[in-house]
């Protein structure tokens, strides 16, 4: 089922949610940077998928279901599947440690500057790329 409505609110929230990234790092909240990172990539690509007639599943990695339908995607988008999903597959494996550490971790010691910086810099991308697909006359 195709819902355009549905996708851009996905890609409407993970545009505002760029705004507040910015204010996390002006704070170094380096693991929140890192964990809403997680998120907008994640509504990005779901924003994406659903856009094209692909139901997203309930995870919070979809890079799998990217690659596999990649062909239902925009051509123009082919050369950057890789890499979407490259940093789907990576923000997922910190969503849970950055936000809620471990009994030999805590986030903010553990998240650096530099772990903030990839994070963002993949969250931006991601709505860079797919906003003007899904937003259509919107973007």
């Amino acid at each position: 089922m195709r819902n355009v409505e549905l996708a851009r609110d996905y890609l409407r929230r993970a545009k505002l949610r760029l705004r507040a990234l910015d204010v996390l790092f002006e704070g170094e909240g380096w693991p929140d940077v890192v964990r809403e990172s997680q998120e907008i990539l994640e509504l990005a690509l779901k924003g994406l998928l659903r856009s094209c007639g692909v139901d997203p599943p309930r995870v919070h990695d979809v890079s799998g279901v990217l690659l596999a339908e990649k062909n239902r995607l925009p051509e123009d988008l082919f050369g950057e599947v890789e890499v979407l999903a490259a940093a789907s597959r990576h923000l997922r494996r910190d969503r849970e440690l950055a936000f809620y550490g471990a009994e030999d971790l805590t986030p903010t010691g553990f998240y650096s500057r530099e772990d903030a910086e990839g994070a963002r810099a993949a969250a931006l991308r991601t709505v860079e790329a797919v906003y003007p697909h899904v937003m259509g006359d919107e973007a």
